[in-house]
């Protein structure tokens, strides 16, 4: 920095103690009746520092102080205008000088002069009353704002240092500053398209300077700055004459440096607009019109504040215990990249990046790209470092990223690639970061050969954030993780926790290709990045352990079957112009885009074959790489593949019957007459929509492992041959769980098929057994089938030890729990349980007794869920395990003997058979424990007891302030009302004592919607209603609850003494014990 303007900041800064002082004077004159004008000396300082009364400063510093002062209206007022006083400004409103600054006489926006002789006029010194509009003061007020704009912004002087790197790396010449005003601009667009940017003008390329002037270490958090700088140079062209350029910024000051062609001549502007909108679009009128296919540089700075949530955000995190560290990280997706640069912040927007990083010496700036170079600057006496990062591929703007910390990395050099994973030092150190870093490559490698296109960047950096809201971010070649989700801690970590780290890193290395590489055009399509990367997914975990594709039934598809027929649904794609907003775009970030998604690709993939619907995504990619796409273009690529093979399925005709609509159609076939057809299904049969799906349905028969297609494109009921069976034959439709829809059956066939399964199970394909059981239990609910052939497709588990339909089974008998559990049906059903779960558990017990699991990931998840399962229903065996191996640990509490798989069914069966000893060492391990995981099952497993008064105090706990550290009181509620003894001290709590938590009333309605779970009597639906009297609840709050708890009560009225007789005979059916 020069060293006469370092002279000349100090001078300010002796000014601003001086001219704060006499303010303060004024004040206390005005408020003694001595006063009422400001004094001259104060109005003096100002204009001069305002640049409007004579040359106080040098022409190189003024400049940069009066871009300073520029940079924004919004953080001028809001620094200025509060050390102004209400009072203050309410004094001077009748003052005879007063004047509305922002009068209309004065203009509404910023003109630009009229050029003459090739120059600009000077400019309108009406900036300044146009800057605060809305706002009456004096004149001598007015001058007092004006100082104390000009003296607050010099604690921020160091920003403008920034500009003299600008100035000599900058293509373009610096001009004059246009100032931006906020008047709402008129627009020809379609009302439909009315939030996107026009399409006349397309970038190629950003050269971007950014300082942020986080400190990395800092023990005063009063002390952190959180303020960031920086100017944006974008080249683009003009594709549509126009004479206006529309880009985005939010929530960033701007000032404009200027506009020039390709050859350096300077663009006169007309004037400048901000959008007061959600558009977010700053719109710059040019005297000329920009000439078709000629390329032009747009120059702006800016400056922002960093975020909790969205664009740049500062993290704080501990470092060894006690030492507080800060991080600088970036989360742009959807439409957050306007809030860090100005930019053309749209995804088919896809341009070049040359970003540039200004960080405090001693930290490490990471982007998408490798480093290029790097060189250290003096600042004010403070040392800086520039970081140069290569230049990007074309890339949208969302998954540009970079972030600044004190991190460690684990290194690996793949030849092409050089991957890092990055992370608190303590945490590398510790190597729990090594799982992620080694089943990363070869999930790449995956991608690799499945898409048929090699990675296409030189490096990939992984970093684990502490405290970061999402899972991950799929920024290209700097991917950022929730530290949760990244690391893998072998003695705390279970098995569910390590297919979590393996299954992010998958989704996200998918995106590479499904987003990155080739790009939806709008939000509209987002299933065509996250329904191909969730699906994906799936695929790679293979890599890493076999079998785990399956997986993909009971975390998606059936999670969305279950959710979609209950009305929660829309469109997988919707129409363009059906998601225009930010919040409109924020709704298809929803589990129908991803679930669904991915359960309508695998479904296609299935009837293609999985071989012809790779070569047309290989294709597919090839076409589009670097670009952007619409669904058409996949249905067109898919169908090529599909008329070069064997296959024929007019693909767009089918799938958009599944992307444009919602739900999906129960397919009901007559096995006698060989008659099918489709209706909607939902949980309520009447309010479905008269809807048609192309259907892909395989068909197999018993007796012949022969697999047969079938289309099915009308509602019916259509007669076909294929559905038709004789006397002893059984016909089983959507084999493998493939398609997207559920089947029911004539009651012969269902007889057939379950006594299939009681005969030799294994004659039904895994997946097959689990949709046979999720269907019939759902087709129970809507009464389509009686609710004892439900029961009956479960009988078979006695000797199924396979996890899937395992874990379909204990999740359709959970609803019949929570109704019956408090019941006399209750008895015969735990017992019935114990008797089915038992063959399970034996098969593992010598692992378990051990505290060991198997090898393979399915036979773990096995395990875990026979050990939850017979613990739960007080399998004297399991009982007496979970007790000894809790016994053990409280003997030696610094050993935990128990399996991380284990953990929380151990837990809470030791804690259910014990009384407050037990309770009161898992107590001290919360208080105690380091470790996130091991703190979330212990607070689970507290609500476990069976004694009243404990659970009594658990809550009281959990209420009180000097206990509220390790407890959040919404989670504990909910935890003790799932313990059917805990429910009604829960249910009382939330009555009597919630006005007293944090949370208050605003999340009353959420607390009871999960607390009644189990409610249904006539009684309980009374108290919710009093409940929502009493609390002045809204309907729409409590209207769902009240929904649930009335189906509940109709289904115990029809149901119960028909489950009790099903269970009092099962449960002394054959020679296994309870």
């Amino acid at each position: 920095m020069p060293h006469r303007a370092v002279k000349e900041i100090m001078f300010l800064r002796a000014v601003r103690v001086s001219c704060m002082r006499k303010l303060n004077l004024w004040r206390a004159q005005r408020e003694g009746g001595e006063s009422e004008v400001l004094p001259q000396t104060l109005r003096g300082r100002a204009f001069q520092m305002s640049g409007r009364g004579g040359p106080l400063l040098s022409k190189k510093t003024h400049v940069c102080l009066r871009q300073l002062l520029n940079i924004s209206p919004t953080l001028t007022i809001s620094i200025c205008v509060p050390l102004v006083s209400d009072a203050e400004r309410e004094a001077v409103r009748s003052d005879k000088n007063s004047a509305f600054l922002g009068d209309k006489s004065r203009g509404s926006e910023v003109q630009a002069q009229p050029v003459t002789g090739g120059k600009r006029a000077p400019r309108n010194t009406s900036v300044w009353s146009d800057m605060s509009k809305s706002v009456y003061v004096s004149k001598a007020a007015a001058g007092a704002t004006v100082a104390v704009a000009a003296l607050a912004l010099l604690a921020v002087i160091g920003l403008v240092i920034f500009h003299h790197i600008r100035i000599q790396e900058c293509p373009l010449p610096l001009s004059p500053t246009v100032m931006m005003s906020t008047t709402p601009v008129p627009t020809e667009y379609p009302p439909s398209l009315y939030m996107r940017l026009p399409g006349d003008l397309i970038p190629e390329s950003y050269k971007i300077y950014l300082q942020t002037h986080l400190h990395t270490k800092l023990d005063n958090l009063d002390d952190q700055n959180y303020n960031f700088t920086g100017n944006c140079t974008v080249k683009f062209k003009c594709v549509n004459a126009t004479n206006t350029i529309y880009i985005h910024s939010q929530q960033l000051n701007l000032n404009l440096i200027g506009v020039t062609d390709e050859h350096g001549n300077e663009m006169p502007v007309h004037h400048v607009n901000l959008t007061e909108d959600e558009r977010d679009f700053v719109v710059i009128e040019l005297v000329d019109t920009l000439i078709l296919d000629g390329l032009y540089y747009l120059s702006l700075e800016f400056q922002g504040e960093c975020y909790d949530i969205g664009g740049l955000s500062v993290r704080r995190y501990t470092a060894d215990i006690k030492d507080k560290r800060y991080l600088a990280s970036t989360q742009l997706e959807s439409t957050v990249a306007r809030r860090v640069f100005p930019c053309f912040d749209e995804p088919a927007m896809k341009a070049v990046f040359d970003f540039t990083i200004i960080h405090r010496k001693g930290s490490t700036a990471l982007s998408n790209m490798p480093q290029k170079a790097q060189t250290e600057i003096d600042i004010d006496g403070e040392k800086w470092a520039i970081t140069e990062f290569y230049p990007t591929i074309k890339s949208s703007t969302y998954i540009l990223s970079f972030v600044v910390f004190d991190f460690d990395s684990k290194e690996t050099n793949h030849g092409r690639y050089t991957l890092k994973t990055w992370a608190r030092p303590e945490v590398i150190a510790a190597g729990y970061a090594d799982y992620a870093h080694s089943v990363t490559s070869d999930i790449l490698h995956f991608f690799e050969e499945y898409c048929g296109i090699n990675y296409p960047l030189s490096k990939l950096d992984q970093v684990a954030l502490p405290e970061f809201g999402a899972n991950a971010m799929e920024n290209w070649g700097l991917i950022t993780y929730a530290e949760r989700t990244l690391t893998y801690n072998a003695a705390m970590s279970s098995l569910i926790e390590k297919e979590l780290t393996a299954s992010v890193i998958a989704h996200e290395l998918a995106h590479q290709w499904f987003g990155n590489l080739v790009t939806m055009k709008w939000w509209n399509d987002l299933w065509l990045k996250e329904g191909f990367a969730t699906y994906l997914s799936y695929l790679a975990l293979d890599k890493v352990e076999p079998n785990m594709k399956d997986l993909i039934v009971v975390r998606e598809v059936q999670r969305m079957l279950d959710s979609e027929s209950r009305g929660e649904s829309q469109p997988v794609a919707q129409k363009e112009e059906e998601v225009q907003s930010s919040v409109d775009i924020a709704l298809m970030y929803s589990p129908i885009v991803y679930s669904k998604g991915a359960a309508l690709l695998r479904m296609l993939s299935e009837s293609l074959a999985q071989n012809v619907f790779q070569r047309g995504l290989q294709t597919y990619l090839k076409m589009y790489q670097y670009d952007s796409v619409e669904a058409q273009d996949l249905w067109v690529h898919l169908q090529r593949a599909v008329d070069n093979s064997s296959v024929h399925i007019p693909v767009a005709a089918v799938m958009e019957t599944w992307t444009e609509q919602v739900g999906y159609p129960l397919i009901t076939i007559n096995t006698m007459s060989g008659e099918v057809s489709q209706k909607h299904f939902r949980l309520q049969p009447d309010s479905g929509h008269n809807q048609t799906w192309q259907v892909p349905i395989r068909v197999m028969k018993s007796g012949s492992e022969d697999i047969a297609f079938d289309l099915l494109s009308v509602e019916g009921p259509e007669p076909k041959p294929l559905y038709r069976s004789d006397d002893s034959e059984w016909i089983l439709a959507n084999v493998n769980y493939t398609g997207y829809y559920r089947v029911n059956y004539d009651p012969e066939n269902w007889g057939k098929l379950i006594q299939q399964l009681e005969t030799d199970h294994q004659k039904i394909p895994v997946l097959s057994r689990a949709q046979l059981i999720d269907d019939a239990f759902y087709l129970a609910r809507t009464k389509y089938v009686n609710i004892t052939l439900a029961l009956n497709t479960i009988k078979h588990l006695l000797k199924d030890t396979e996890f899937i339909p395992w874990d379909t089974a204990t999740r359709n008998l959970k609803y019949l729990l929570l109704m019956l559990d408090r019941s006399e049906a209750y008895g015969p059903i735990q017992a019935y349980l114990r008797k089915l779960v038992g063959p399970l558990y034996d098969k593992f017990e010598n692992f378990t007794q051990r505290s060991a699991v198997p090898d393979s990931h399915c036979a773990q998840l096995s395990q875990a869920h026979a050990v939850k399962i017979a613990c739960a229903h007080t399998l004297p065996k399991c009982q007496k395990m979970a007790t000894d191996l809790f016994t053990q640990w409280r003997r030696d509490p610094a050993r935990n003997p128990i399996h991380p798989n284990l953990r929380g069914a151990v837990y809470c069966s030791a804690i259910g058979e014990g009384g407050e000893d037990e309770w009161d060492f898992a107590w001290e391990m919360l208080k105690t424990s380091p470790n996130e995981l091991e703190k979330d099952r212990l607070r689970e497993a507290l609500a476990c007891s069976k004694h009243t008064w404990i659970l009594n105090r658990y809550l009281k706990y959990a209420l009180d302030a000097d206990k509220d550290d390790p407890l959040d009181i919404f989670s504990t509620v909910v935890s003790v009302s799932n313990n059917v003894l805990g429910l009604p001290l829960a249910w009382d709590f939330v009555r009597s004592q919630w006005s007293n938590t944090k949370y208050s009333a605003f999340s009353l309605g959420y607390i009871i919607e999960e607390v009644t779970t189990r409610f249904s009597t006539e009684y309980e639906l009374k108290q919710i209603k009093e409940t929502q009297q009493e609390n002045s609840l809204n309907k729409f709050s409590v209207e769902g609850c009240l929904e649930r708890v009335q189906n509940n009560i109709n289904w115990v009225k029809e149901n119960k003494q028909t489950v009790l007789q099903w269970f009092q005979t099962e449960r002394t059916h054959g020679n296994s014990k309870a």
